[in-house]
């Protein structure tokens, strides 16, 4: 198929190279061009100077940006996919993004009889890298079985959830659970450091039992040697549970721990610490730093 995608950081870079080795056409925008350019020499694709130029041919325009107004800078716009984009098309925003968007660009996209899904995905840089993503859905059940097969070159799982908004619902909680599990992950790194454990040999035990976690497999050892420039930034982080505290707010949802560590999050924000990974809230418990 002839796809675009909009959005080349280190989750939308090998998102596209995924789908251009697997056949299809694909043209490629970023907002610095010169990195769109190089994708287009390594991976034998396309690329375009505005999202409009991007989109305009495409059957299926996926973006994958920071936040709601750089979606909405893509989008919308006389320079925006929807600019270009014909009738029975696709646009599936891969962004982890407010649910209000979500339902916002579906109805835009209604409009101009554009078919529309939020998509946000986990799993992190290596998730992309190595094509395993988790894709959380929201939209139409006939547009998200047409793009499945598509999504399949860079997910292991994909599932519709909803209408409209639901894929960032989904993610929402997503991000709840993974704030709890990192804050218990790192008052245990330091318990066992303080208490004379190896923390390397009780997360092998551990790692066998209850308490294991994608967390504890995979940024459990880099917690106990502090280091933290790999992985999700916390500056995200705290921009994707502030939607998932937002919504909880309008819903007279609690979410006590959710607070919690979004505070500590914010607190390390401060210290300068905003592009480190998002275990970096173990630096708050220890005295490395």
């Amino acid at each position: 198929m002839k796809l675009s995608f909009i959005g080349l950081g280190i989750m939308g870079y090998p998102m596209a190279g995924h789908l251009q080795k697997a056949n299809h056409d694909v043209c490629v925008y970023n907002r610095t061009s010169s990195k769109a350019e190089n994708w287009a020499k390594e991976h034998d694709g396309s690329f375009g100077l505005t999202p409009k130029e991007t989109a305009s041919e495409a059957q299926v325009v996926f973006i994958c940006v920071g936040n709601d107004n750089d979606v909405r800078s893509v989008v919308f716009g006389e320079d925006g996919v929807l600019a270009s984009m014909a009738p029975g098309t696709v646009l599936v925003d891969h962004t982890t993004t407010s649910a209000n968007l979500a339902r916002e660009l579906h109805e835009e996209c209604s409009k101009k009889e554009i078919k529309f899904l939020d998509a946000p995905v986990s799993g992190g840089q290596a998730g992309a890298e190595n094509g395993v993503l988790t894709v959380m859905i929201g939209g139409e059940i006939e547009t998200y079985q047409n793009v499945e097969p598509i999504l399949k070159c860079y997910a292991k799982k994909t599932k519709l959830l909803g209408p409209a908004g639901s894929g960032q619902l989904a993610k929402m909680v997503n991000q709840i659970c993974i704030a709890g599990v990192v804050q218990g992950l790192s008052e245990a790194i330091n318990f066992a450091e303080k208490t004379g454990l190896n923390p390397d040999d009780v997360v092998e035990v551990l790692s066998k039992g209850a308490a294991q976690s994608w967390q504890m497999e995979n940024r459990a050892a880099t917690m106990a040697k502090n280091e933290f420039n790999f992985g999700f930034a916390l500056d995200w982080m705290r921009k994707d549970l502030g939607f998932a505290i937002e919504e909880a707010e309008k819903n007279d949802i609690p979410l006590p721990i959710t607070h919690l560590v979004d505070g500590y999050y914010k607190q390390i924000q401060e210290n300068g610490g905003g592009r480190w990974d998002t275990s970096a809230l173990i630096t708050l418990l220890n005295s490395k730093n």
